[in-house]
This record gives structure tokens, sequence and C-alpha cells, in this order.
């Protein structure tokens, strides 16, 4: 048929435009609007030029043949329901199904019908959909189902599926469903889901104590929540619940249960008209228990605590206060940008006794390990100070103590982990004045791994920059921090580096707070051939040093050698011998020191030698010495000049 001049070919159709035949005849055109064309066809998806994708309609079609006698040649039978299915299906989604069904056994023969215990029909009806077309709905399906779906999906090898139903587990948990959940997730090892619902419990555990679940759980997944730090109900309410346990479970060994409980945490009322009367616990159990109360020091009892990790839980949120100090209302407002001279702190005078303190008290006693403050930076003074946690206002214990040191601006402290319901910060030194300034407060428990010695930290970063807030004091620069802004690779003969009069002054760098260190790594000014001597120490209050590193007699530059060459020409049968002066960079300008490791807060770099002039230069410094990650700081030749003399 000829083709019509006034339509447009078949693959350039307008939007809107569909082909319109009557019988087998090609008659034309006809528009729909595109808001009234039909919308019975479901959308594809997007698939590239070449490509076919009906994955789709594969599903569907492989999902009608479920529970269909169809082709069927096995059947399964769960709760007297029969549930047809096709045995090379099931083989082909599981490795379960296919040792049972090809694997010469008896469930290998045909038309076999093969019984499932330990499972109901509604979840076994979901694992079959998921096995034919891919899809599984939990959305309306009961805790109880869901679980039962969870635990087929374990035991027949569905790891994909394990972790989706996991994961929307973890989005349901509620004081009913979490004890079983947490049952069931503790039984088959699902480690996201057990760690979701140990966190829901943690944070509701009077309302967890006091559910019908937590009768219902496991001797196993019951001490594995009680014996947990975080846990953190009262005493009585953990000792009561697990004597309801007892009771619904008589067959179970009470003695090991009543271990989890911590009996110097309750008062001597609770003890003798709680515990004693339940006849759970020997007398001798009891008495100990009041030995311990009476003779402990309050910091040293085995407290629980909320966990949350990660988060300050120094804020209104949680119903932190601050409870003694000057100004308290500025210190956990969360504002760390406004504040001067006349606002924006919390303030205590400094005596000489110790007894004035900025103090905290969090909403409820908390497991911490990390502690943020900011000190009062808008000047160059520095303070000391310490930290102390307790439980109770009485017994206080130190888990911070920089009172010999100078600190400035934001302090990172960690310690080991602590219980503790009030925290109290005491400045002992501030080098301007009597007062003791802190803009913000935090803490929290962090997963960060750290190492601490002699109750510092070990830095395995470097702390010697600009964002962990350590600072060029003394020395000369066109730019105030160049020594610690990382650029090591813009400086020129006027700019980039820092320097220090030689037989005056020093480069001199003050860390944020004290750190054990053990090494240090700096880079010289090397843009021509000189070198340099120079010596390092170390302090933690500007006046006792300590001297980690001495080169006073070492030449620190590039290395100028001579080497003799031949040459030979066999051709016109001449032997050439040269002698080349040639500069080689051997990564001389980079010095990287080690030492034993040592307190420090201040790190002074003085110049004792220049082959050039009477200054020395220092392009970058860093400590601890991190490891090389510029390609021109490894060793390498260049020769810069030639200078000559031979003969035949």
């Amino acid at each position: 048929m000829a083709k019509n001049p006034n339509f447009p070919e078949a693959g350039n159709l307008p939007t809107g435009y569909a082909h319109c035949r009557s019988s087998d005849s090609f008659t034309g055109y006809q528009y729909h609007h595109p808001s009234k064309m039909s919308n019975s066809h479901p959308l594809r998806p997007y698939t590239a030029v070449g490509e076919i994708d009906h994955v789709h309609i594969l599903s569907e079609h492989i999902g009608a043949l479920m529970n269909g006698e169809d082709y069927s040649d096995v059947i399964f039978i769960v709760e007297k329901k029969r549930f047809p299915a096709h045995r090379v299906i099931l083989a082909a989604r599981c490795h379960y199904f296919r040792a049972l069904l090809y694997g010469g056994m008896r469930e290998s023969q045909p038309e076999a019908e093969i019984p499932l215990q330990d499972t109901t029909a509604e979840a076994f009806t979901m694992l079959l959909k998921y096995i034919y077309t891919g899809r599984a709905t939990l959305r309306d399906e009961k805790e109880e189902v869901l679980l039962d779906f969870l635990s087929l999906a374990h035991k027949y090898g569905f790891p994909e599926l394990e972790d989706s139903t996991s994961e929307y587990l973890c989005t349901i948990l509620n004081i009913q469903n979490v004890c079983m959940t947490f049952d069931v997730a503790s039984l088959y090892s699902l480690p996201k889901l057990t760690f979701m619902c140990c966190m829901f419990m943690d944070r509701n555990a009077q309302e967890v104590l006091s559910s019908e679940g937590f009768l219902s759980l496991s001797k196993a997944a019951l001490l594995s929540i009680v014996l947990r730090d975080s846990f953190a109900a009262p005493e009585k309410d953990i000792f009561q619940a697990l004597m309801n346990w007892c009771k619904h479970n008589p067959k179970e060994n009470h003695a090991d249960i009543m271990q989890a409980v911590r009996l110097p945490l309750m008062s001597l009322t609770e003890l003798l008209n709680v515990v004693r009367p339940s006849g759970l616990l020997s007398p001798d159990a009891i008495l100990d228990a009041i030995k311990i109360r009476s003779e402990s020091r309050d910091m040293d009892l085995n407290y629980r605590g909320m966990l949350i990790p990660g988060e300050n839980i120094a804020t209104m949120k949680y119903g932190a206060q601050v409870v003694k100090g000057e100004l308290k209302s500025a210190l956990l407002d969360g504002d760390t940008q406004n504040y001067d001279l006349d606002h924006g702190f919390s303030r205590h005078p400094i005596n000489d006794d110790c007894r004035s303190g900025i103090e905290i008290k969090l909403g409820q006693p908390s497991i911490i390990n990390h502690i943020r403050i900011l000190l009062w930076d808008r000047d160059s003074r520095s303070y000391s100070y310490y930290i102390e946690v307790s439980m109770d206002e009485l017994d206080w214990i130190r888990v911070i103590d920089h009172s010999k040191y100078l600190c400035r601006s934001w302090q990172n402290l960690y310690f080991p982990a602590r219980v503790c319901r009030y925290i109290r910060i005491v400045g002992t030194h501030n080098t301007v004045n009597k007062v003791f300034h802190i803009v913000a407060f935090e803490c929290m428990f962090t997963n960060k791994s750290f190492t601490l010695e002699k109750g510092l930290i070990v830095p395995t970063e470097n702390v010697a920059t600009i964002a962990d807030c350590a600072s060029v004091i003394e020395g000369v620069s066109r730019s105030r921090n160049a020594l610690l802004n990382g650029d090591t690779k813009n400086y020129d003969w006027d700019s980039g580096y820092t320097c220090h009069q030689l037989g005056s002054g020093a480069i001199v760098v003050q860390l944020a707070q004290p750190y054990m260190i053990g090494s240090i790594r700096l880079l010289l000014w090397d843009c021509d051939d000189r070198s340099y001597s120079y010596y390092i120490e170390v302090s933690t209050n500007q006046q006792q040093w300590t001297m980690v590193v001495d080169r006073t007699k070492i030449s620190c530059k590039y290395s100028i050698r001579k080497v003799s060459m031949v040459f030979i020409n066999k051709e016109a049968g001449i032997t050439y011998h040269a002698e080349h002066t040639v500069a080689l960079l051997q990564s001389q300008s980079w010095q990287t020191i080690t030492f034993d490791k040592q307190p420090a807060s201040f790190i002074r770099i003085v110049g004792t030698r220049n082959t050039a002039n009477e200054v020395f230069h220092c392009v970058h410094f860093e400590c601890p010495a991190q490891n090389s990650t510029h390609k021109d700081e490894s060793s390498k030749e260049v020769a810069t000049t030639e200078v000559g003399t031979g003969g035949q």
C-alpha cells in the first residue's frame, strides 16, 4: 500500500497520536488527548535501547502456578492444609528444597506428600508467594505470623528475605511484641534486629518488665536482657519481674535467674521487705549484699544507666540541667558561635580550695565515656581544670584531670565508660584572671575506639590542625596558622612558611589539650639547597620543657653529591670521563621524628643553623606523624646543575 504523504511515519508520531486500524487494512491515525488516554496498560520499567525486560510478566506467570494443581508434582501439608507445588521451582529457588526433593530421600518420590511441622499455614503461604513471585506483603500481617515467616526464611535459607523481614520488624517494635521478637532474633543470631530490640527495651525498661511478653521469654533471652548495664530499670522492679517469670516458668533453674539481680543496688528496706519474703535468695546472699553496700564506695557499685550511643544527652530533650555555677542558662543552649566577653558562657570563680564548680544534672543515670567542652577562646588565654562524676552528689570520682595542663578552646575528652547522674567541671587556673569560663558542654557514649595512657588520649590522626583548635602562638608568618593548614605544595620565597630569627625566639605550637605524643613530622623550607639544624621540645605548661629530638649537629637539607660518569663511544673508540655535581632531593626536607611518648600541650621548634641566612623556616607541622600522602615527599633525585671537566 502506498504511503500517505499527509501522515507522519509510524516511528515519528506526535504525542497523543496512535495507529487506527479497521480489520487488517491501515486507515490512518487517530488523536487521543493525553489526559484521556487509556491507563489500562501499566507503566513498564525503563530499559536501554536494544534490551527487553519483561521480568514482571515472568513473575506474574510463574506466580499463577502457585497453589494450583496444574503441573504440580509435590504436596506440602501444613496444619492439615494442602499446598500443591512444583519441585523444579522450589529447587531452583532454595538449596534446602533442592536437597529435600532431589536428594534421593522419601520426599523425592513422585507425587509425594510432605508434612511440615513448626510453622503455620499463613506463614507458609507467604513463603510460597515469595518463592514463586519474589514478593511478600508484610504490613497487613500479625506479628506472630511475621515471626513465623522470619523463621521459615531462616530455616530454608533465604538471607535477603531474612534481612528484609528483619528491617520491617525493626520499624514496628512496641511493648507488646518486642520480647517475642527479641527471642526469635537471638535464636537465629540476627544482629541488627537483636540490637534494635535491645535499644528499644533499654529505653522502655520498666514497661517491658510489666509486659506479658516478658514472662514468655526464653531463659537465655531473659538473662541477656537483664544482665545489660543499659537495662536501666530500678533493681526492685527487675527483681519482682524475675520473680514473676520464675512463677510462670517453674521448671527453670531459679538460682541462675536470681544471680542477675544486683542486690547491692537495693536499699536495706527493699532487701528485707521485698527480697527476703520471696524465699528465692538465701539469707547469706542478702547479708553479703548489705555488707557490700555498706563497705563500698557508692561509685564502685555496679549501677545501671541509660545508653544512647552517639547522641549528646546533656540537653533539655533528655532532662539535663545546670544546677551549679553562674549564668547557668548559656551552657546547654547549643549555641557555640555567639559569645563574647559579656555573654554566652557559664562560669565560676577559681578558688584555692576548689569548692566552686559548674555542675550538670542529667535526666537519669546514664552511661557515658565521652565529654566535649568549649572553653572560652576569644583571646589567647588557657585554662586548667578537672571533671568528676557522681551518682549521689556525695561520692565523686575524677574521670578527667587536666589540672596541671594548659588547655584552650574545644576539649574532646575520653575515659572508660561510667554510669553517672551528676557531672562537675572545676576550673583550677586561668592564665588571664581568676574565673573559669565554659561556653558549651556535651556528654555521650561513643563507640569510637580510643587509647588512653596516663589518662591522656594517644591520637592516631594529626591533632595539630586548625580543625582541632591547635594554633601557632610563637613564630613569624604572613598567615598566622600557615604551619597548620595542611598545605605542603604552595610555598615560595615570600609565603607559605613560618620562621624565627636564629638565636632569638622559636616556633611554638599549642595543641588544644594534652595528648600522649610519640612522633612529629615537619617540612623544612626547601626551595634551594640550604640546610638547617634544630631541636624540638615539648611541654604541658610552658614552664618545664623536655627535649625530644636534638638535630643541632646534623645538616637537614638536600644532599649535594659529585657523581663520576663514564661515557663510551664504541664506534669512535673514545672513552669520556666526566664528573658532575648533582643535587639529590632525598626527602631530607621532610623530617620525621619518633620518641618515647610524652604528655604534650606545647611543641617548641628551635632552629640553630641555616646555611643561607639567619632565619629558620618551617612549612608544615603535624603530630603524631602521618604516612606520606604526597608524591614529592618520597625519595627522588633531581639533577639541578651540571659542572663537568673531562679529558680524552
